[in-house]
């Protein structure tokens, strides 16, 4: 029995080789899917960690403690309680403590916290020493602007207003090294709403003020226990330390279960991605291997012919059949195995963990033995159908028709089959089951259907064709219609383009929507995270780095603030942002935050003094001030003219702060009464009015403000606050009074569109609904906002937010410190040279990211990793259609050439025997072609096939489709020229010889 199996192998090795070929590409799929999924998974594990916000791969365990005046043991305590009850391997920890208190800026007390944290000063940029002794400290650059401070002053924090206050000695200014760093994870080190926090040695709580401070301890998970290598569950373990921490009152700040549920769904994503593109190549292998089996089957019926009529027995000649179809089996699976390693290491890389790899190997090798095993079940069920009929049917090289019952009901099982799948894939929870193989049974449902319609219409219009003397459509059709397998094999090439026109679609939308996301979060091609004192010197540096205004834009996002805002330099948004049209129209802002409606700006104030001319008429104590800011550096420049007097005078007050141009500009006039004991200043009583008739400065442009600049009530304005003061302007003087709620005190030039122009993302806040709308995001007034473009989304933001003009919002906050993140966006044609530019200009840059780095990290994650191995898996079904048709026609070579031999002999000419050789083939091929294209295009409302949504739940953007006609083109094209040139290479051996 050997030596016959291995001389029928021997004789027939071209279709033993195509066996092998086809086994060869379903185990290399086969085999490489574990390795792919698990390489995949890993490094999609990888890249959710380390683009996780530092937060969430960060735990802080706190506690308000009483430490009695003995901070450093304390803080040993509690670091050494944490560490045994949060039980972490492999974790440095770092311990602080904060005690929040209020500052004093003029009337106003911001909050602002006294700090101490490990090795604080090796985390900062400072400029001036590191604060070593007690009572030392250092303060952020944006802070000492607000509050007037230089290394050398005094900062002065109270707990209340009426408490003691504490006196620190500023050595030395900072900036956050790395902001988005684990190190300052902790928003408790922060401003946090407030002023950024003063940094002292851990000696200085031993003063009575600071004996109750929020102490922390603060670890970064390792990134290998976000991940889950070698199993490690710890979530469980953080649950557990909870409960523990619980117990000892010590409370667990844990955000990391965002980044533990990413991980999990993109590993669980690219498990099933993976499987469905496996079983989908599983199946056309093994309808291909079948089909091959079915055509090269006529060879092997003249032998089983033989052997029935030397009296041998069914098994005997079964177990024949079955060792020829166990040798090119066994040794394209063994090919397939080391093949599907080597494709799945070079998309995803190794595997680098030994249990991962043993894994990997098992799932490997039972994938490529179930391509083994199902292909020789086909191939035996196949031979065994053959093995039934009578002798003479063995012996008959026609065709016996068109199949029998059989095949209809087979058809029709899996016509119901496909739309069952089609049912649950329209469901409300379609994804599950069936409905992950919709697209290709849809497409193998087509297949059929146009099958059994090709046959119907070669039949017929084949006859009419040659009884009409159309020889060349005749024969060609003749030849498709009693082509034994042909059927199938249009069937094959239908479903096979199909899959691989719908992996395509997948993978360009996928890809679209990648890189849409992208620029949506950005913003921009490319955004820098800096850091400036305030926005006022942020949109100065970038303005004087480009004064073109196409390279670069200055840009602020408070993401905390309700609802998010995102303040942009209008007048370059269309040249340098990436806009698209869910944003709204790019100029719509700019359009409506234009100076055309409001009067001319106030002179600058560049002199070292100012003079006003007053007269105030009131009995109470009452207090005059002008607050400036210097319009390059955003420094706050308070000008104090003292106690009014009754009567007229002139009152003059030195300036320090506006010489260096372009000078400074007016934010607001205060009134008010003396600074009581809580540091703020005490209510003027109703009716207690103040009128101001001159401003003047020293230097050359000595009048500032005039008769007719302070009797214009156009140029003035009171405060946004319900409680604010009256303002007149009559006979060339502006009169500031207090009105009976005593609350107000100042009055603002007019010097920006009021209310503030915005575009508005989702729904308007539900304060909106039964007040004027407002939003409390630039200070502690309200400033009262007009929507002038309603949108579905908006860069950075999503689906929520405001977007309004930087410098419109700059100029209402004054010199309020707001939350919110510096950046700087630039469009793709700026360069090194803008980035040496805007560092030139005093900005620091602590982060930088192109949308094609975003891009870069999404593709790491379970929507592209899956439609990427889809593609390749749908580009080996391809192949299997070619192979088959490569065997098809090796197969069929003999008979055509007797038959085409034959007509040539009763006059067919030369020509047309070789057009019907090739057309045959080509009728076959593009038929099979637009109808896997066409099933393709059905199959997307049919099963609602979409582009994967992204693991992490974001839809902000409508995603593209699934199947673009650019896509569709090039897979229609790429199908072409793998099954053109397929068939030409088979038919090419038959032509030459028919044209001999």
């Amino acid at each position: 029995m050997l030596a016959l199996v291995w001389g029928a192998v021997r004789t027939r090795r071209a279709q033993v080789l195509t066996v092998l070929v086809l086994t060869a590409l379903a185990a290399a799929v086969a085999a490489a899917g574990p390795w792919f999924a698990i390489a995949a998974g890993t490094r999609a594990a990888v890249t959710d960690v380390a683009s996780a916000p530092a937060g969430e791969r960060t735990l802080s365990v706190r506690k308000i403690v009483d430490t009695q005046g003995d901070a450093r043991s304390t803080l040993d305590q509690f670091g050494h309680t944490a560490t045994g009850l949060l039980e972490l391997p492999a974790s440095t920890p770092v311990n602080g403590m904060v005690v929040p208190m209020n500052a004093s800026r003029g009337g106003e007390t911001p909050t602002m916290a006294a700090a101490y944290r490990d090795d604080f000063c090796a985390h900062l940029l400072l400029d001036g020493p590191c604060p070593r002794r007690d009572f030392e400290a250092t303060v952020s650059a944006s802070a000492a602007q607000q509050l007037n401070l230089a290394p050398g002053g005094e900062l002065v924090l109270r707990n209340t207003p009426t408490t003691e206050p504490i006196k620190l000695h500023i050595v030395s200014t900072y900036a956050l090294r790395d902001p988005a760093g684990a190190y300052w994870s902790n928003p408790l080190f922060t401003a946090n709403g407030g002023l950024d926090p003063a940094f002292t040695p851990i000696g200085t709580f031993r003063i009575r003020q600071l004996w109750n401070p929020t102490v922390t301890y603060d670890v970064q998970v390792p990134d290998r226990l976000l991940r889950g290598d070698d199993g490690y569950d710890l979530a469980g373990v953080l649950r557990a330390a909870d409960k523990n921490l619980g117990l000892a009152s010590l409370r667990l700040v844990n955000s990391s279960g965002p980044l533990l549920d990413a991980i999990e769904r993109d590993r669980a994503g690219i498990t099933r991605g993976v499987l469905v593109a496996m079983v989908q190549v599983l199946v056309l292998a093994w309808f291909a291997i079948g089909l091959a089996g079915r055509y090269t089957g006529r060879d092997r019926h003249g032998d089983a012919a033989l052997l029935k009529l030397r009296g041998s027995t069914r098994g005997a000649m079964l177990r024949l059949a079955w060792g020829q179809h166990l040798v090119p089996l066994v040794i394209g699976s063994l090919l397939g195995l080391p093949l599907g390693y080597l494709l799945a290491r070079g998309l995803a890389g190794p595997v680098t963990r030994a249990a991962d790899q043993r894994t990997a190997l098992a799932l490997s090798v039972g994938a490529v033995a179930l391509v083994l095993l199902g292909g020789l079940v086909v191939l035996v069920v196949i031979e065994a159908a053959a093995l039934r009929r009578p002798v003479g049917e063995l012996l008959r090289q026609a065709g016996t028709g068109r199949g029998d019952w059989r095949s209809g009901l087979a058809d029709l099982l899996l016509l119901a089959v496909a739309v069952a799948a089609v049912y649950q894939a329209r469901a409300a929870d379609g994804g599950t089951g069936l409905a992950l193989a919709a697209p290709a049974l849809v497409a193998l449902a087509v297949a059929l259907l146009l099958a059994r319609l090709l046959g119907r219409v070669a039949d017929r219009g084949g006859g009419a064709a040659v009884r009409t003397g159309h020889l060349r459509v005749g024969l060609t059709a003749v030849q498709v219609s009693r082509q034994p397998g042909a059927d199938r094999l249009f069937a094959l090439i239908v479903v096979a383009v199909a899959v691989f026109a719908t992996a395509a679609g997948g993978y360009a939308g996928e890809r679209a929507a990648r890189f849409a996301r992208s620029g949506a979060e950005l913003g921009a091609a490319r955004v820098l995270t800096v850091q400036a004192p305030n926005r006022t010197a942020l949109l100065a540096a970038v303005r004087r780095a480009d004064p073109e205004g196409d390279r670069a834009m200055a840009v602020a996002v408070d993401t905390t603030s309700e609802p998010p805002v995102l303040a942009v330099d209008s007048t370059r948004l269309a040249a340098v942002a990436r806009w698209r049209p869910e944003f709204g129209p790019a100029g719509a802002l700019a359009t409506a935050t234009a100076r055309g409606d409001l009067p001319p700006a106030l002179p600058a104030i560049t002199g070292t003094g100012l003079a006003v001319d007053v007269r105030y008429d009131g009995a109470a104590t009452a207090t005059l001030s002008l607050m400036l800011q210097h319009e390059a550096t955003g420094a706050p420049v308070p000008v104090r003219f003292g106690v009014l007097g009754r009567g007229e005078r002139t009152l003059t007050a030195p300036v320090d702060g506006c010489a260096e141009p372009p000078g400074c500009r007016i934010l607001r006039w205060e009134l008010a009464g003396p600074i009581g004991h809580d540091g703020k200043p005490e209510a003027l009583p109703a009716g207690a009015e103040v009128v101001v008739r001159g401003l003047d400065q020293t230097g050359p442009a000595a009048t500032v403000l005039d008769a007719a600049a302070l009797g214009d009530i156009a140029r003035w304005r009171p405060g946004t606050e319900p409680t604010a003061l009256d303002l007149a302007a009559t006979g060339g003087a502006l009169h500031l009074s207090v009105d009976a709620n005593r609350a107000g005190i100042a009055a603002y030039p007019v010097d920006t569109e009021l209310p503030l122009p915005v575009v508005l993302a989702g729904p308007a806040p539900a304060t909106w609904q039964f007040g004027a709308p407002v939003l409390h995001s630039f200070g502690a007034t309200p400033t009262p906002v007009r929507v002038v473009a309603a949108v579905t989304a908006l860069p950075v933001l999503g689906r929520a937010g405001i977007l309004t003009d930087l410098e419109s919002t700059r100029r209402i906050i004054g010199d309020a410190t707001p939350a919110g993140d510096f950046q700087v966006w630039l469009a793709p044609g700026a360069g090194p040279g803008t980035l040496h530019a805007l560092t030139g200009a005093g900005l620091r840059i602590s982060g930088d990211v192109t949308d094609g780095d975003r891009a870069g990290r999404l593709a790491d994650q379970a929507p592209a990793v899956t439609t990427g191995f889809a593609l390749i898996a749908g580009a080996v079904g391809l192949l299997l259609a070619a192979a088959a048709i490569a065997v098809a026609g090796a197969v069929d070579r003999r008979t055509r050439l007797e038959h085409l031999t034959a007509l040539r002999r009763q006059g067919l000419s030369g020509a047309v025997a070789v057009f019907t050789a090739y057309a045959g083939i080509a009728s076959l091929l593009l038929t099979g072609l637009l109808g896997g294209l066409v099933a393709a295009v059905l199959a997307q409302p049919l099963a609602r096939v979409a582009v994967p949504a992204f693991t992490d739940g974001w839809d902000v953007l409508p995603p593209p489709g699934a199947l673009g006609p650019l896509a569709l083109l090039a897979a229609g094209l790429i199908a072409l020229v793998v099954l053109g040139l397929t068939g030409w290479l088979a038919v090419r051996p038959l032509a030459r010889e028919i044209a001999r």
